[in-house]
């Protein structure tokens, strides 16, 4: 009863209300921008895979949620690389700051524009005008002619006559002027228009597609008019169906002021909006109620010392470099603890030389503030601090192996033979603190050799020099003298 009760009372507080908000809203603009692009099968797949990993939280299906643990992150960052467009989409969406209203809404333009398409459909003149809206299509748009004229009758049947130099491209209006000529647009990467369209209807669709402008096409085979808008090609057929969806486009696009009526929402935005909304309260709730199962886990953690001690004193002798934590706490918690495992850190920096008892607790590790420390293995490290002290140790070097048959060692000479080092200074273990050579291997070795060798030594010996000198060996062999019968 208590876990219900804190359940549903962190799934109605305003955290978990706004995470839905914020989820929900991201949702909507991109499935509106996929719809629009023509994606929507892939988001279709997006979606029933959330479903699947949301079922799965719920009936704590360890399979699946351990592949969607493992695989999610690949697949994520496979997703930003395939809708990269798409999602800049979104966010330039998500930061658009709409343009004011024009004082003014003169309908005459858009009657204007109407009238100017009927005509040439009715002559079987192909044209395509395009109305841009809030985004900016400048970047999806190529060619053309600066023209800068109040549109007329004339003008714009002059520009889509087939002997027009500019009647293959697009003029692009902007306000009431005419702003280019004999554009070129975008085509479509979609199937939704089939091959039969002409090239003038596929630049429509993929500016469309790309951007929230109005198209409006004549087709010079078929003498019809359409309009592209959103991704979606509709057909029109006189002038007052386009002389209002010209209104209505720069209306929504903040470029006319809207006449005062209700608000009223689309049946498919209305749909969409739910779906998000559904999609966004189940994710955030199975997540939610997958951070209420509390579980028991051992982790192996590293453990980290600082350099050294306040005084100079170093660590020496052996030390632990791992230990076993017994840990408790939410499922999501300690699945993100497997990626990134805790660490036990151990701050030098406190103590004093000579010989400590670390107890490991809750203070000495990274832990998230929702997991608990159960039990360690082991439960305290025995440290040895000692202080350091500058002196001349000797080289050894380090011979291995055997002298071919026949031949003995005669004598190894080093130079240099000593080194001046800081080192620990401690009476224990005084063999581990010796400086050897890399080794010399001695089956190599058939005459006097002179052989660069470099140095071996504990992390705790460092020389007083910046590096470490560079060794030269003198190796001298001799044959081995022979006995009677033949024997050495």
């Amino acid at each position: 009863m208590e876990l219900s009760s804190s359940f549903l009372e962190a799934a109605f507080s305003w955290r978990t209300l706004l995470d839905i908000a914020l989820i929900s809203t991201a949702l909507f603009f991109l499935q509106r921008t996929l719809m629009r692009l023509g994606t929507w099968k892939i988001m279709a797949g997006i979606f029933l895979a959330l479903v699947v990993f949301i079922a799965a939280n719920l009936l704590n299906l360890r399979g699946i949620e351990w592949i969607y643990n493992n695989v999610s992150h690949v697949a994520l960052i496979g997703l930003i690389i395939i809708f990269q467009p798409e999602l800049r989409k979104v966010l330039e969406r998500a930061v658009w700051a709409p343009p004011r209203a024009a004082q003014a809404s003169d309908e005459h333009f858009p009657k204007l524009i109407a009238d100017c398409l009927v005509a040439m459909a009715k002559d079987c003149c192909g044209a395509l005008i395009v109305y841009p809206g809030r985004e900016p299509i400048g970047e999806k748009t190529t060619g053309g002619f600066p023209l800068n004229a109040e549109p007329s009758y004339p003008l714009i049947l002059s520009i889509f006559d087939p002997n027009s130099p500019g009647h293959d491209g697009a003029i692009i209006i902007q306000g009431e002027r005419i702003a280019r000529f004999g554009v070129r647009l975008p085509m479509s990467s979609s199937s939704r228009l089939a091959n039969t369209f002409g090239t003038r209807h596929h630049a429509a669709m993929g500016l469309a597609e790309q951007t929230d402008a109005l198209a409006l096409v004549v087709s010079e085979e078929r003498g019809w008019v359409s309009a592209f808008v959103d991704g979606q090609m509709l057909p029109v057929e006189n002038t007052d169906e386009i002389s209002a969806l010209i209104v209505s486009h720069l209306q929504n696009a903040g470029l006319m002021r809207k006449k005062k009526k209700a608000w009223a929402l689309s049946k498919a935005s209305l749909f969409h909006a739910m779906l998000s909304l559904v999609v966004a309260a189940a994710f955030s709730l199975s997540v939610l109620d997958t951070t209420r199962n509390i579980v028991e886990r051992s982790v192996v953690a590293a453990v980290d010392y600082t350099a050294a001690a306040a005084d100079g004193s170093v660590l020496v002798g052996d030390k632990a470099n791992e230990v076993k934590l017994h840990l408790s706490g939410p499922l999501t918690a300690m699945e993100n603890l497997s990626q990134s495992p805790p660490h036990v850190v151990i701050d030098l920096g406190l103590m004093d030389q000579g010989k400590h008892s670390v107890v490991i607790t809750s203070e000495n590790l990274t832990l998230p503030k929702n997991v608990t420390l159960l039990d360690v293995s082991p439960a305290q490290l025995n440290l040895t601090l000692a202080p350091m002290e500058e002196k001349s140790m000797a080289i050894t070097p380090q011979l291995v192996g055997k002298l071919p048959a026949g031949l003995k060692l005669k004598k190894v000479s080093l130079k240099p033979e000593e080194v001046l080092v800081t080192m620990p200074k401690t009476k224990n273990d005084r063999d581990s603190f010796k400086i050897l050579t890399t080794p010399i291997y001695l089956d190599a070795i058939s005459t006097d050799s002179r052989i660069f060798c470099g140095i071996i030594a504990r992390p705790s010996i460092q020389p007083v020099a910046k590096n470490w000198p560079d060794v030269e060996v003198l190796v001298e062999v001799e044959a081995k003298a022979q006995t009677e019968g033949g024997k050495s």
